[in-house]
């Protein structure tokens, strides 16, 4: 009797997971001829087939059912296996904060790429807007953090610059409105005095419509062309535009996120941390 190989159950979970095999394919970074070439030998093993033709994409049949949870199951407890075999030996708890306006997918990246050498290591992380992060660093309360400042200091390490910029709806013409509505952050931290600096040097009179504590809550006040609002240049999307000179919006300021490690907390594993952000940010 065959065995079902690992490699195998692999590609028919990421296949299960996205519905197609296309899709599947890519999350695994496979080629769809091969993807299906797998899940053809997978069928052969089992003597049955494990997904349907549905649409564009695929179904899974009973079999295909009973299998999923199983294939998970083995997957999971081989890489755990081996996550702890060829761990360093690093234990313990960190406590990390990251800016919760920079992505989950990088997030994602940074403890994937974090854990899979250190497994043994109890993560920490807090993901909320980054103004109190060199507070909480300050008081112990954090042993490294991510977070943006208008110019470094003594201790906090550059990872990369994002220009800012005023950004409005494609769909809104904010030329006549008088006065200017404006949608900021609702506590005091780098961004909203930017924003309240570059509001008083364009002289224009303007009213606070809209607060948020988050980045994407500024973002979708933007984009229902409630009011205008400061963003970062990597925050910009489709259906939003650059408000500029020719508006009447001056010169925006450059954001710079920065790394801060609090002085009590010099370890090998936040050293490993640390550069497990510093490759994500940088690259």
């Amino acid at each position: 009797m065959e065995n079902l190989d690992s490699d195998l159950l692999r590609t028919f979970i990421a296949v299960a997971d996205a519905g197609s095999v296309t899709d599947g394919a890519q999350r695994i970074y496979r080629s769809q001829s091969a993807a299906s070439i797998q899940i053809k030998r997978l069928e052969a093993v089992l003597g049955r087939k494990v997904f349907e033709r549905h649409g564009r994409g695929v179904m899974l049949t009973e079999t295909g059912r009973r299998l999923l949870p199983v294939a998970k199951s083995v997957t999971e407890r081989l890489d755990n296996a081996l996550r702890e075999i060829a761990s360093d030996g690093l234990r313990g708890k960190l406590r990390l904060g990251l800016p919760d306006d920079h992505g989950r997918d990088r997030l994602a990246r940074i403890v994937a790429a974090f854990t899979q050498s250190h497994p043994l290591v109890e993560l920490e992380v807090t993901c909320a807007l980054s103004a109190s992060f060199p507070d909480a660093l300050a008081r112990r309360q954090l042993d490294l953090a991510v977070y943006e400042v208008a110019m470094p200091s003594a201790g906090e390490e550059l990872l990369v610059e994002d220009p800012t910029c005023w950004a409005a709806s494609a769909y809104r013409d904010f030329n006549s409105s008088e006065p200017l509505p404006v949608a900021l952050f609702d506590h005091a931290c780098w961004w909203r005095d930017a924003a309240l600096r570059s509001l008083e040097q364009m002289e224009r009179a303007y009213r606070v419509v809209y607060s948020s504590q988050s980045v994407s809550g500024v973002i979708a006040a933007v984009e229902a062309g409630v009011a205008v609002g400061l963003l970062g240049r990597s925050s910009l999307r489709e259906g939003l535009v650059v408000l500029d000179e020719a508006e009447g919006f001056g010169p925006a300021p450059v954001s710079k996120l920065v790394l801060g490690i609090s002085e009590e907390a010099v370890s090998e594993s936040v050293n490993a941390m640390a550069a497990a952000i510093r490759t994500e940010f940088r690259h």
